[in-house]
């Protein structure tokens, strides 16, 4: 049976395609559903994320193609709901909760940018002590389904992005071990999935989807239950790493 995605973003973010192109690609490639996740809109930066009056017409859209191609594909009307958005989340089918920012000292810093980014807001706020930074995010992740209510938990470890060569901090270092752990056993312990996430693998930044293998072996130890997602914001890979 073919797969279905629960990660798609569209023009109304930082997506390629209008929701409509992309529930025609489903269809098209046999898929039962297709499930919508528009970034919410984050105050302090709007360079990805759904404008206030792109949030209004996706709210508007997203329904109206559910009820149009009813009985061909089933469109899921979801958000993926950052940790420091504001906007209320009551009218989606279900949320896809992520950590895109660190809050340090009044600035928010992004996570997943660039490398050169992540490095400065490194040495810039954290004097140089990535770790310090690991642990600020997973304290943040840990809090996830607390703050979003979210049914599934999005690229747990996305702070390792730029970091696939190991060459930015050591993921078996007992500090980042620690950090992700503790926020691992915080989310297990609420009803969450958790997101295999190949987007980052699609878009050329990783090699390996997220979350990195010690990780997901933990989850898989533990019962958790996962989901794979190709995190689509190309309606060319909407299926990338579900086959």
């Amino acid at each position: 049976m073919t797969p279905s995605n629960l990660h798609t973003h569209t023009r109304y973010c930082d997506g390629r395609d209008t929701p409509e192109e992309l529930i025609l690609e489903a269809i098209k490639l046999g898929c039962p559903a297709i499930g919508f996740t528009g970034h919410s809109f984050t105050p302090f930066d709007t360079s990805y994320c759904m404008s206030l009056d792109n949030t209004e017409r996706y709210n508007e859209e997203i329904p109206r193609l559910k009820e149009k191609y009813k009985g061909k594909i089933n469109v899921l009307f979801g958000i993926e709901q950052d940790y420091f958005s504001p906007m209320p989340t009551d009218r989606y089918d279900y949320v896809i909760g992520a950590v895109h920012y660190i809050e340090k000292d009044g600035a928010y810093l992004p996570i997943d940018d660039t490398r050169e980014r992540q490095v400065d807001d490194v040495n810039k706020y954290y004097g140089g002590d990535v770790y310090a930074y690991c642990e600020d995010y997973y304290r943040l992740v840990a809090k996830l389904y607390e703050k979003t209510g979210c049914k599934i938990v999005a690229h747990f470890d996305l702070v390792t992005k730029f970091n696939e060569t190991g060459d930015l901090f050591d993921v078996n270092h007992p500090r980042y071990v620690a950090a992700a752990d503790a926020a691992l056993r915080a989310l297990l312990s609420c009803p969450v999935t958790f997101e295999i996430n190949y987007g980052a693998v699609a878009r050329g930044y990783r090699k390996t989807p997220y979350p990195e293998p010690r990780i997901l072996d933990t989850l898989k130890t533990a019962g958790a239950t996962v989901v794979t997602t190709s995190d689509c914001h190309d309606k060319r890979y909407l299926l990338f790493g579900l086959n």
